[in-house]
């Protein structure tokens, strides 16, 4: 068991991530052969304390999925370690990767296709239980109708198909599948980008007070800026498989100070129609990973870059107390 770090606040770092890299191979030719790397994942580092939500937001594809499943083991690392509670899960093997797994559930973006179809979803909820052996099978019953009120569904939807439910349920039952094993930390996957804007606020007040009930501490992925000032305590932000700010969420949301989360904060709608923000309209598309560019991977879009912007990477620094940023601009 390694040394558990403690933040000045009093809360103990649960989640550690250090340096964590995960590339995918490009095969081609007759024998195959690695001819590239998709860099999904670039050196990230940052902290989870117990009990809060970190939301990691940025467009699609720039690694934030692959971050969350590798942090997991559902995808095996390149690099890095991952620390949790003092644990490196990347050495666990066998037996203690398995009990490991009962601390770290995840709950997937696509509700449907996570779920088997040709299993009532009361089976689906109750395999965690039944793979860990945990309770008899009327005791699994009984954890599984706990869990599905819990989420606000009824005990006779347990004998139901995936396919009879609504999207919002189906997202219901994909977080009691996640809680069944009474983890102590939870992947959220964009729990909530499938879903209407009627039926968000409901999935994500069920996870804050789950979160409140049991303890829990969330990694939250997403891509609207809005849904992750909800929820989040903290707010890391990536561009093209790096972290590029990291802050609270009132710090981040009231001084923003990489150009790239100035964009994305432009682009949060305003409940008031006499009120016009400046939209920051980022030129060119998001660079291939295949071949990310030289210097900061942000340069090529970014409407204040330098010359050094594109020669030399930035370094993840500091710049005030819980604020971190990769630009040279605000080194």
């Amino acid at each position: 068991m390694g040394e558990q770090a403690t933040m000045g606040n009093g809360h103990k770092t649960l989640i550690q991530v250090e340096h964590l890299t995960k590339f995918f191979p490009v095969r081609g030719g007759v024998l195959q052969r690695v001819r590239a790397w998709v860099q999904a994942v670039d050196d990230v580092s940052f902290e989870i304390l117990e009990g809060e939500t970190l939301g990691l937001v940025g467009e699609s594809g720039c690694g934030k999925t692959t971050v969350g499943r590798t942090m997991l083991r559902l995808l095996e690392p390149t690099g890095g370690r991952v620390m949790f509670d003092g644990v490196e899960v990347f050495r666990l093997r066998g037996g203690d990767l398995k009990a490991m797994r009962r601390n770290m559930q995840i709950i997937f973006q696509d509700p449907y296709s996570s779920l088997d179809p040709r299993m009532p979803v009361g089976e689906s909820v109750a395999e965690g239980l039944r793979i860990h052996r945990i309770g008899t099978a009327s005791e699994q019953r009984g954890m599984v109708k706990d869990m599905l009120r819990k989420v606000g569904l009824e005990e006779y939807h347990a004998r139901r198909y995936p396919h009879e439910f609504s999207g919002g349920q189906r997202q219901r039952i994909g977080i009691a599948r996640a809680l069944a094993l009474r983890p102590r930390f939870i992947v959220a996957d964009e729990p909530v980008s499938a879903l209407d804007v009627s039926i968000q606020s409901q999935v994500l007040n069920i996870l804050k007070d789950l979160q409140a009930e049991f303890h829990l501490t969330y990694l939250f992925i997403a891509h609207n800026m809005s849904v992750v000032e909800h929820i989040s305590d903290r707010v890391a932000v990536m561009y093209l498989g790096k972290v590029v700010e990291l802050a609270s969420r009132g710090e981040l949301f009231a001084n923003p100070l990489h150009p790239y989360t100035q964009a994305l904060m432009s682009a949060i709608p305003i409940p008031d129609p006499h009120l016009r923000k400046q939209r920051i309209l980022l030129p060119g598309d998001v660079p291939s990973p295949l071949n990310p560019p030289r210097g900061c991977r942000f340069h090529p879009r970014c409407p204040v870059a330098m010359e050094h912007c594109g020669i030399q990477e930035p370094r993840f620094q500091e710049v005030s107390p819980d604020h971190s940023v990769a630009c040279w601009r605000v080194a």
